[in-house]
Order: structure tokens, then C-alpha cells, then sequence
């Protein structure tokens, strides 16, 4: 894994002053060296400038970046941040083609598939990547995003030129690039947030490429366009296919996952999805006679003030550690203080350079780091409850027009300031991006009424719900320089999975029973049927206690930025638990404790960035 940065002038050229637009990129890139701490390098043509910064995990001597290929009197370079794990049989392919290698990393191999193929090359890939070419052949630049955005790839103009790179951070360095919050700025952070509207990139005037999608910028103008989109197609397999279907995509999926030069490790909570996918780490380890360590996570007090509820069931590290022992791995628990908590909350600003999921960010970014003292690269079991329907809104009917994962947003609303929410019109906003969702859902002809609203939540969950768990993911582990795999965003898996039926996916109506089933033999009964229990969450009054004290007196200073869009009234309110206070205003656990953390991160973001409000 790694991070790039750069910029295209399609009319002007760079040549005249060469070593200042370097310069240039290179400080691009240091803005993001966190997510390459093991190499740099820059390169400028006529036409573009690329830095990249290097984690690596394959072929750790070889494979720096920019990679430059010849095309006879042509260079052709790339700057690459992902892993391609059918990097063995493409290379077989391309030296069909008459290429050959001299390194063994997977970026050589993306770069000669682009100059065997062309764009199209990005429809052969499985993997999670992001990448920009410097094709001087056709004086263009090509940038391209894996199928489901695992990878982050953000973009902007500065006159003549598109400036990009793999966080927002890196585009600031850029002269005339700034950070300004606008209309669908605060829509997105009061409305959406921490979720976020796939391609927005909430400050003005920057944007993402779409999953799935790849971009061309040249004298004839920027064009994205989608290389992939998820089909509706009849499903025409019994339920015993589908969970053959299921095992050996995991298996396979699994198996491609584990290939790594440097430490593998997986995180493990002792649920279904996690231990189905060190259940087929660990038996792939022990046959290369390699130990697995496996990691959980938890708080400091957690045993002491846990409670049951309908969200979270029961604790985490008991039912790890079990699985932990089951399956014979190095098992690590992971101690998390809360005042700790408290303070990271600051660095997974930085991180997602926005406010995010507030100590479920902050927790995250604490276990990555610690686990990074011992490994570089994890495998986890996110996206599974997307794709196979493990969350309750699944079986739930909501509200027509809004998200699952945030049904109610009247005190979303409340919290701004009169005069901000009519000029922001949350709502309206927050409707229209929902329906430009549905409607963008494929469909088939004559499909039940029920298959077609679980296929509509399932395409919500997948273009939503999981592009902002992968970016925290993304964000938080490389924040640390650590990569994490999620084979269950294979988009194989997902594209077979999105057409099973309701009654494939969820037999009798238990939630994920199609991968309970193709999980058995794999796990006994006891993790197989557990029920779901989300990412855990502190339960300690002490971490509580530090929020409120330390937003209260972020709310007592006049000059903290968040006062040119907070109402003094609903912040009151919320300070003193009048707030629809245990309700969850996002997902199943962020609610009183969590919106407190989440109105901090929202200053720090405004104090650290700078941002300046255009209403």
C-alpha cells in the first residue's frame, strides 16, 4: 500500500521549470508519507508531475515508485496504491504478450497491462488499487479506482490543471487549492456525515473518483466514466450451489488475500464474518507451516460497565479469545484507555482530513498503530453484513426517502443554527441523494416485491454504508502504515451475492444464513449462530465524563469556528442528555456519547483546517 500525488497540465508544459514542480509534488506527497513510510520518489514530464510515497509489502527491494516503462520513444509512468491479487496470472498473460519482468511487486504488473491493454486493462484487475498514468504517447493522464473505492483516489482543478492525489491533505499543498465549506459542505457533515455522498468531497470544488470508475484528462478534456457496475441477472442456483459457491469463493478469495513478504496478521472479533476468515487463514498458515496472530480489541472498564442491549449483545474479547484457542493462533487483546480515546480524536481528523465516526475512528486508529508494532499488513472481516444482510434495517421497514443507518433527521437539523438550516435545507439535500441511489438500482423484470427491496438495500448498503466503513478503514490503518485486506469486498463475491434472493440470502429470515451456511464445518454452531454484535464501543462513564467536559468548553469559547454553524440552544440540550440522548443517530452505536465526540471532531476539523464558511 501507498500514496500518490500529482498534477496534469494538458496545454503548458513543465519542462522550463522542472525541479520546482517536483518540488511541488514531492511536498504533495510528504502531506500523506504516512501511508508510505518504506520509500519516495517524484517524477515530472512535459506534461505531469507524480510523487508517490511506498508501504511495502511485496517484493520489499524492489518496485519503487514512480515505475517508468519505454513504449519505443515514449515514457509511460505510473504511481500505484493498492495490491492486485491476480497480479500471478497476469503476469502469465503479459508474457504471452512479449513482456517481461524484473521485479516481483504488483505495480510493474499494472503498469504493462496498461501499456498492453490501455484503459481497459483496469477490467482484469482483482484487487483493491488506485493509480495515475503518465502517458506521454498521448500527452494524457489516466486515473482509475477499484470496484467498490477501498482505495482513495480525490481530485480538483486549478485553472488549467487537475491536481489529485490519495487524500484530500495532499491537494492543499497545491497553491490555489482551499479548503472551503459550502452549502453541500455542511449538508454532507450535518446531513450525511459520517457518511458521505459517493464522489463528494464535501470542501468545495473537490471531488472523488467513483468506485469502479476511471478517469482521462487531456486536451480534449477530463471524462470519468464506469468500467464496472453491478448487474441485476436472474439467479438460477438452488441453495446448496449457492453455498458451494460461497465456500470456495472465501476460500479462493482468502488464500489470494494471505500472499504477503512482509507480516500478516488478521483481526478477529469472535463474530461469523471474522473468524469464518481466520478459520481459512489459519488452515492455509499452518499448512505453509507459518504461526497466524490474530488481534481483538477492547476498552479499559468495558467488563466492569458493559450492558446488554439489542445492538450489542454481548462482549467481543471472550467469544475472540475462544476462537482464539479453537483455531490455534497467536491471540492478542488489545487494552484501549479511555482518556486515550478522548485525545486520538484529534488524529482521526487528520486522518480522514474530516470529522468521521468519532471514537469508533479514534479506537481504530489506536489498534492499528499498536498492531503496526508487529506487522504490516491485517485481513478483516468488514463488509460482510452489507453484502450478505446482517443488519437489522434489512428486515426492518424505515422511513420512505432516508437511510437505514439514519432515519431521523430532525435533531440532525436542530443542531445547526436557524439561519444555517434554512439556507442549507438538509433534508431536501439528504432526500435527493437517496433517490438518486434508488433509482440508480438495477433492477430485473417481474422480481418480486420483496426481492426487489432487499436488491434496493442491498446496492443502499454497498454504495453507502460500506464506502464510509472502508474509508475509516483505509484511513485509519494507513494513518498508521499498516494495510488492511477485506476479501469480502471481492467483487466476484458481491456481484454473485447481489442477485441471490431473499430467500438464499436469508433462509427462513435469519440474517447472513447463506454465509452461516457456507461458513460450517469451518466454525462449530455456537460462532456460526452468534448473533451480531457491531464494532465495539467504550461503555466507560470516564470516556463520557472527558467528552462533555471537553466539548463544554469548546461551546464556552465564543471564538471556537464551530459557532458559525452550531445552535447554542441544541448544544445546550445535548450537554445536559435533552437530546433524544441513547437513541442512535447513526448505525446501531453512535448515539449521545458519539455525537458529542463527532460536534468536537467537527471544530477540530474546522480549527486544523482552516476552513473557511461560503454560504
Amino acid at each position: 500500500m501507498c500514496g500518490f500525488a500529482g498534477f496534469f497540465d494538458a496545454e503548458e508544459s513543465l519542462n522550463e521549470e522542472k525541479y520546482l514542480w517536483m518540488a511541488l509534488a514531492r511536498r504533495m506527497a510528504q502531506r500523506i508519507a504516512h501511508r508510505g513510510p518504506d520509500g519516495k520518489g517524484a517524477h515530472v514530464s512535459a506534461h505531469c508531475a507524480l510523487a508517490h510515497v511506498r508501504l511495502a509489502v511485496m517484493d520489499p527491494k524492489n518496485g519503487a515508485q514512480p515505475m517508468t516503462c519505454m513504449d519505443g520513444p515514449f515514457k509511460v509512468t505510473i504511481a500505484y496504491n493498492g495490491e492486485i491479487y491476480n497480479a500471478d496470472e497476469l503476469r502469465a498473460e503479459l508474457s504471452g504478450h512479449g513482456y517481461s519482468f524484473e521485479a516481483g511487486c504488483d505495480t510493474e504488473v499494472v503498469l504493462k497491462s496498461y501499456l498492453c491493454f490501455g484503459p481497459a486493462c483496469v477490467e482484469k484487475l482483482n484487487g483493491i488499487f488506485a493509480f495515475a498514468v503518465d502517458d506521454t504517447r498521448n500527452e494524457r493522464v489516466f486515473l482509475c479506482r477499484d470496484r467498490f473505492g477501498v482505495k482513495p483516489l480525490f481530485y480538483t482543478f486549478s485553472g488549467s490543471r487537475l491536481v489529485f492525489a490519495s487524500e484530500i491533505k495532499a491537494l492543499f499543498e497545491y497553491p490555489g487549492v482551499r479548503p472551503l465549506l459550502g452549502r453541500t459542505g455542511i449538508c454532507e457533515i450535518f446531513g450525511l456525515g459520517p457518511a458521505r455522498t459517493p464522489g463528494c468531497g464535501v470542501f468545495e470544488n473537490i471531488r472523488e473518483i467513483l468506485p469502479g470508475h476511471a478517469a482521462v484528462f487531456s486536451r480534449d478534456g477530463f471524462s470519468e466514466y464506469p468500467y464496472f457496475r453491478l448487474e441485476a441477472r436472474p439467479f438460477t442456483d438452488d441453495y446448496d450451489t449457492a453455498v458451494q459457491k460461497v465456500r470456495a469463493l472465501l476460500e479462493d478469495i482468502v488464500s489470494r488475500q494471505l500472499v504477503s513478504d512482509v507480516p500478516l496478521c488478521t483481526f478477529l472479533s469472535g463474530g461469523l464474518d471474522s473468524s469464518a476468515v481466520t478459520a481459512i487463514a489459519a488452515t492455509q498458515c499452518r499448512d505453509r507451516g507459518l504461526p497466524l496472530h490474530t488481534y481483538s480489541f477492547e476498552y479499559q472498564e468495558n467488563a466492569r460497565y458493559f450492558a446488554l442491549s439489542d445492538y450489542q449483545p454481548d462482549r467481543d474479547a471472550p467469544w475472540a479469545e475462544k476462537v482464539g484457542a479453537l483455531l490455534k493462533t497467536e491471540h492478542h487483546t488489545l487494552l484501549c484507555d479511555n482518556d486515550r480515546l478522548a485525545d486520538l480524536l484529534t488524529d482521526a481528523v487528520i486522518a480522514r482530513d474530516l470529522p468521521g465516526m468519532a471514537d469508533i475512528d479514534a479506537s481504530l486508529l489506536y489498534f492499528c498503530r499498536t498492531v503496526k508494532k508487529q506487522h504490516t499488513v491485517a485481513v478483516c472481516g468488514e463488509c460482510a453484513d452489507e453484502i450478505f444482510a446482517g443488519y437489522p434495517w434489512f428486515f426492518r421497514r424505515h422511513p420512505a426517502g432516508l437511510f437505514p443507518w439514519s432515519p431521523d433527521l430532525s435533531k440532525r437539523v436542530r443542531l445547526l443554527r436557524p439561519d444555517v438550516a434554512a439556507e442549507a435545507q438538509i433534508e431536501d439535500y439528504v432526500r435527493e441523494r437517496y433517490r438518486e441511489t434508488v433509482d440508480a438500482v438495477p433492477v430485473l423484470r417481474g422480481e418480486s416485491a420483496e426481492n426487489r427491496r432487499f436488491r434496493v438495500m442491498t446496492f443502499l448498503n454497498l454504495y453507502w454504508f460500506m464506502a464510509a466503513l472502508l474509508e475509516r478503514k483505509d484511513r485509519c490503518s494507513m494513518y498508521s502504515g499498516l494495510e488492511v485486506r477485506v476479501p469480502y469486498a471481492d467483487h466476484r463475491l458481491v456481484s454473485y451475492v447481489f442477485n441471490t434472493p431473499t430467500e438464499i440470502r436469508a433462509p427462513q429470515g435469519v440474517a447472513k444464513g447463506l454465509l452461516r451456511d457456507a461458513c460450517r464445518g469451518l466454525l462449530p454452531d455456537e460462532i456460526l449462530l452468534r448473533k451480531k454484535n457491531p464494532y465495539p464501543k467504550t461503555h466507560s462513564p470516564r470516556y463520557e465524563q472527558v467528552i462533555r467536559e471537553r466539548l463544554n468548553d469548546v461551546l464556552r469559547d465564543p471564538e471556537q469556528p464551530i459557532h458559525r454553524l452550531l445552535s447554542k440552544e441544541a448544544s445546550h440540550d445535548l450537554l445536559q442528555a435533552r437530546f433524544d440522548y441513547g437513541k442512535p443517530w447513526f448505525g446501531q452505536l453512535m448515539a449521545g456519547p458519539q455525537l458529542m465526540a463527532y460536534l468536537l471532531q467537527v471544530n477540530i476539523w474546522m480549527n486544523r483546517y482552516k476552513i473557511k464558511v461560503v454560504l
